[in-house]
């Protein structure tokens, strides 16, 4: 199956790794957050403003480490390509909205503050399980094995979430 010419950029290999690295970071800044049960509209907000800024600090690390790792190549280096670098982290910051979202509206509460955790991970699954079934309908996967794919991603990024809360 040949991409389509809209679908190349989506399946760039930043854009795919920021979409799901940030939705497992969304996941693990919640579960951190929200681990002393506080469910306070005002510590939502307090949520969402933290994962905001370790959204935007974990691009800027990638981008960085990125950059770094690029000098020992051939490549052009000055502002301009160090600034490219750290753009093409966009992924992983919009990959969090959902969430910071999520926490921005129980902060005002516009839903509940209570329980708004769980919501997050279900929606969190959900987008892991469509990056997994994204990335391999683009590539001329079978519907069935498409959606073998997208289940397994989506556990093994809860997995990953799991860990990363009971480490904390």
């Amino acid at each position: 199956m040949a991409t389509r010419p809209f679908q190349r950029p989506v399946i760039a290999p930043h854009v795919l790794f920021g979409g799901v690295y940030g939705t497992v970071l969304a996941s693990s800044m919640v579960a951190a957050l929200t681990q002393y049960g506080e469910t306070a509209r005002a510590e939502r907000l307090y949520d969402a403003k933290w994962l905001l800024v370790t959204a935007a600090a974990s691009a800027l690390a990638h981008g960085y480490a990125h950059l770094v790792a690029r000098r020992g190549d051939r490549a052009h280096h000055g502002i301009r390509p160090a600034v490219r670098a750290l753009l093409q982290e966009w992924p992983l910051i919009v990959a969090t909205l959902p969430t910071a979202l999520l926490l921005f509206g129980a902060g005002l509460g516009w839903w509940a503050s209570r329980g708004i955790e769980y919501v997050a991970f279900a929606i969190n699954t959900v987008l892991l399980f469509g990056w997994g079934l994204f990335a391999s309908r683009v590539v001329g996967r079978t519907w069935r094995s498409a959606l073998t794919v997208g289940a397994g991603d989506a556990g093994l990024g809860m997995a990953v979430v799991v860990a990363n809360a009971l480490i904390k």
